[in-house]
């Protein structure tokens, strides 16, 4: 019943202006004051306020939402069943004998590392209100090992990715500064633009769902998608930072297309998500979108940020840095201890990978461990909660159509 009535408000939402239009002010205030009060009961449903009731509209949207994408896969019955018969082709190669084995591992071995950055890339741009910011937890310490470990070691020859627990130099490779940027980018390249191309495919649900929206004329169950058509109406009378800058990326995007795409996909921009949603509002092509989108994040993007990731960790930039840590007056001593004992834990891992030798832990990777816990916990907690406020949502809606039919 709640997936039913999900839609049965939308036609009056979209003959709003109309009746203010007809003088009808105070039905139009009425509504909105509606609106607001159903969105403040809608924010207040969280798992630290009201536990038992988040959880219980957790399930229930987790089951329309497994229903829906059922009948969906059901739709496109023809693609699924061809993705079936390359799985079990792929699934008969791999357990037969042969001298094709070794072609079949390597191919399952660069699958599932491109697939862990690409899903990694995803969860940073897709989450249901809030992003998991994993190139801070992921790609950022695996680029800062990597560059760490070619300065240390002298050389980029390490296995090829994915790497063991602890990334062994190579035999005969002697400590130098012969490393060059080129060489450490050269290094890291195919698992930061995997996560770039993460990322660009993780803004393609706004761009539908807007898109989805003009081409129906009915309003999306998005509550972005709201804000983006009241910011266009207001667009005049726009005073704050924020909402000028919201706009000032909607007319780059409208007004400029494909390069304008290109402008805020490469450049670390918080507001992308309007983006998209301006573009399927636009009815923007497809491959114009997320060419563009993928070109910005996946290749631009990434190679700024990659470079500015080798040059912090960079081994002259690393010592200097410890040591201006050590001249900070009354603190400073004790803050340069863990962090030289940290660089010195890395250089006996890199030399002694194989020997079996442990090191203690210094409390610098506790805390590490700790922030991604709480990070991947805050994570897991915000789909739980955007998923409840929007089968709450679908109550209210229900609601409405309930009322309007007696």
């Amino acid at each position: 019943m709640a997936a039913n009535g999900a839609r049965c408000e939308q036609p009056q939402r979209r003959a709003a202006p109309k009746d203010k239009q007809n003088g009808e002010s105070t039905v139009d205030s009425s509504v909105k004051e509606r609106r607001q009060k159903e969105k403040e009961e809608r924010l207040s449903l969280v798992l630290w306020r009201r536990p038992v009731t988040t959880l219980h509209y957790f399930l229930l949207e987790t089951l329309i939402k497994l229903k829906e994408w059922t009948f969906k896969l059901w739709e496109r019955r023809g693609a699924v069943f061809l993705v079936v018969v390359i799985c079990s082709l792929f699934s008969i190669a791999y357990s037969t004998e042969g001298s094709h084995q070794m072609f079949v591992q390597y191919l399952e071995k660069k699958f599932l590392w491109c697939a862990y950055w690409v899903g990694l890339g995803i969860l940073s741009s897709v989450g249901l209100g809030t992003g998991l910011h994993t190139f801070l937890l992921y790609l950022g310490p695996h680029i800062a090992s990597v560059t760490l470990a070619a300065y240390e070691c002298g050389s980029t020859d390490f296995p090829e990715p994915p790497y063991p627990d602890q990334i062994m130099c190579p035999q005969g490779a002697g400590v130098g500064d012969g490393v060059s940027l080129l060489s450490i980018m050269s290094k890291v390249r195919l698992e930061a633009c995997m996560w770039g191309a993460g990322t660009a495919i993780g803004e393609l649900p706004p761009y539908f769902m807007a898109r989805a929206a003009r081409q129906s004329g009915a309003d999306p169950d998005d509550e972005d998608y709201e804000e983006f058509e009241e910011m266009l109406e207001q667009a005049q009378s726009a005073q704050d930072f924020v909402t000028r800058a919201k706009l000032w990326v909607q007319h780059m995007v409208h007004r400029v297309g494909f390069f304008g795409i290109l402008a805020c996909a490469s450049i670390p921009n918080p507001l992308f998500d309007l983006a998209g949603i301006t573009c399927g509002h636009f009815l923007v092509p497809f491959w114009t979108f997320f060419g563009a989108t993928l070109i910005g994040k996946a290749i631009v993007k990434m190679h700024i940020q990659k470079l500015f990731v080798i040059m912090t960790f960079s081994k002259h930039i690393v010592e200097h840095m410890v040591s201006l840590i050590g001249s900070v007056p009354k603190v400073g001593a004790s803050l340069q201890k863990p962090f030289s004992q940290y660089l010195e834990a890395q250089r006996n891992k890199l030399h002694h990978a194989g020997g079996g030798a442990a090191t203690d832990e210094n409390w610098l990777s506790w805390v590490f461990e700790k922030v991604v816990l709480v990070m991947v916990c805050y994570f897991v907690i915000s789909i739980v909660n955007s998923m409840a406020q929007s089968y709450s949502r679908r109550l209210q809606q229900q609601k409405h159509c309930e009322e309007k039919s007696k």
